[in-house]
């Protein structure tokens, strides 16, 4: 299995995190509170392993991760009605319709970032 998404994403946080440490001068990163869409075909338990590995040795070494899941929802584009894609079908539940608009599930953020100032 390529892990290489959950790599980057990995990386793109540290980078971001760290950087967001250097301009409040903080001693250390605490907590790490990050959203994850539903479908957003990332895997947090290799994201936190690849956190890990990558934060070794930095400020973030041991900041604890809270991941907070963004349910999917989605719009048919021949009714218009919204639904939730089970399992990750997208065919719409009332017309049967392959054609629709993914209104969320699909991002991947961080929403706060917890540090010790120095």
């Amino acid at each position: 299995m390529n892990h290489r998404n959950e790599i980057e994403a990995a990386r793109a946080m540290l980078t971001k995190v760290l950087q967001h440490a250097r301009e409040h001068d903080a001693a250390k990163v605490n907590h790490l509170h990050i959203a994850i869409g539903e479908i957003a075909e990332l895997d947090q338990d290799l994201i936190l392993a690849h956190w890990r590995d990558l934060s070794k040795g930095t400020l973030a070494e041991s900041a604890q991760l809270h991941f907070r899941a963004i349910a999917a929802d989605a719009q048919c584009m021949a009714c218009f009605k919204k639904y939730h894609p089970e399992g990750g079908e997208i065919r719409c539940p009332y017309c049967g319709s392959y054609g629709a608009k993914i209104l969320s599930g699909e991002e991947f953020y961080i929403e706060s970032i917890e540090t010790e100032i120095k």
